[in-house]
């Protein structure tokens, strides 16, 4: 059913409308969109989290690489609980703008939902 409206609309389009109905119709990869989320207003915030999330990972990598190194039971510990507390604080913060990237999907499809109202209301 969903084709038949879209071929519907599509017909119902001219010109500019119908490059913008193309261009709103097909829904960006992962990778566009996560990159999607360094720009725009917030965008520095991501920015800033991307980059704390990156050195979290290197630093838990190094403390798990000294972890696996360590010949006594206290040297492990010492290396072992900040690595898994490392690797724990770069997780958090990539699935924290999870809900950003979720966010951007839905407008995506709220303005392709008001572009298809605008058509379907046009004379």
């Amino acid at each position: 059913m969903t084709t038949d409206i879209d071929r519907m609309i599509e017909e119902a389009l001219q010109g500019e409308e119908q490059a913008l109905f193309r261009e709103t119709a097909r829904e960006p990869g992962f990778f566009a969109q996560a990159f999607g989320l360094l720009g725009g207003p917030n965008g520095w915030v991501n920015v800033v989290m991307m980059l704390t999330q990156i050195v979290l990972f290197i630093a838990a990598i190094w403390a798990g690489w000294r972890f696996f190194e360590a010949e006594t039971a206290l040297s492990a510990l010492h290396w072992g609980l900040p690595a898994a507390v490392l690797v724990l604080a770069s997780l958090i913060i990539k699935l924290a703008m999870m809900p950003e990237l979720q966010a951007n999907r839905m407008m995506r499809e709220l303005k392709r939902l008001e572009l298809q109202i605008a058509v379907s209301r046009k004379p």
